[in-house]
């Protein structure tokens, strides 16, 4: 296997990053941010990289439990919480989604995943009106490219300092910031029923195909070199596959063009056109 450094430059990258939180912030006209803490990994590290960017007066994490949902979670989330000093809420999700699952009999865990993501994003928006705030997203490289995402749901964020971080990436950042032990170890789960882990559902850990994404878009490898790299050809095969199955989720939606002039296509200007 062909030796791959993923290591980073943690006090850089927590520079840019909180930088990065501050600009993109302040420029559209706020102060403020608000997300869901879901006492995770990906979650906390964008608290913490928010509390030092705006203040933890300015930072709103919402934590949406289901009746299924780990006590542990909870537990983790209120870590944060304390450490950090930020602002916070909990709003259960079960009433909102369970009339729902009740009226689709033959509903399985992921249309429920999907639809939990989508109810608890309902209410990061909600309160990001009643707060003043834009929506921060958790995201990692690793799942955005996978797609391991929620269209609408976990992915509909306004910003997102973690976008650009591989999940073995995430840990070291985290580690550096002094994120408290328990979320450092546990198994990643998005929680979303008894017993999930993202890596039992993916069906690879999150070092392996850190590896294999690493050299197939950072290095820009074709699958044949990840191959001669020390990669087993089924898994590029797969991994590859995932990511050009998922590229919709990383896009706006197309439009139709009927004009000189298309939303996306000719109307092309940078985010903060305007302000």
């Amino acid at each position: 296997m062909a030796e791959i450094d993923l290591n980073i430059n943690t006090q850089l990258a927590r520079t840019i990053l909180t930088g990065f939180i501050r600009s993109e912030v302040t420029r559209v006209g706020f102060q403020r941010v608000v997300l869901g803490l879901s006492g995770g990994i990906d979650s906390a590290l964008s608290c913490y990289l928010a509390a030092e960017a705006l203040g933890p007066e300015n930072v709103l994490a919402i934590r949406n439990p289901y009746k299924t949902s780990s006590p542990e979670s909870l537990t983790h989330a209120q870590l944060v919480i304390d450490a950090l000093g930020v602002q916070s809420t909990t709003i259960e999700i079960t009433g909102m989604v369970d009339p729902y699952f009740e009226s689709q009999p033959d509903i399985d865990n992921i249309r429920k995943g999907n639809a939990m993501a989508r109810a608890r994003m309902l209410t990061w928006y909600d309160q990001s009106a009643a707060f003043g705030g834009l929506v921060l997203g958790t995201g990692n490289k690793t799942e955005i490219l996978l797609g391991y995402t929620t269209l609408y749901g976990d992915s509909a964020y306004a910003l997102n300092p973690n976008g650009d971080l591989y999940k073995t990436q995430i840990r070291q950042l985290s580690r550096a910031m002094g994120i408290p032990e328990p979320i450092l170890n546990k198994p990643p789960s998005a929680d979303l029923w008894l017993g999930q882990t993202d890596e039992g559902e993916l069906g690879f850990t999150y070092e392996e195909v850190d590896k294999l994404l690493y050299l197939l878009v950072d290095r820009r490898y074709t699958a044949a070199e990840c191959v001669e790299a020390g990669f087993k050809e089924a898994f590029v095969k797969a991994v590859i596959e995932r990511v050009r199955r998922n590229h919709f989720k990383r896009v706006m939606p197309p439009i139709a063009k009927l004009t000189n002039r298309t939303v996306g296509y000719d109307f092309l200007y940078l985010r903060d056109w305007g302000t």
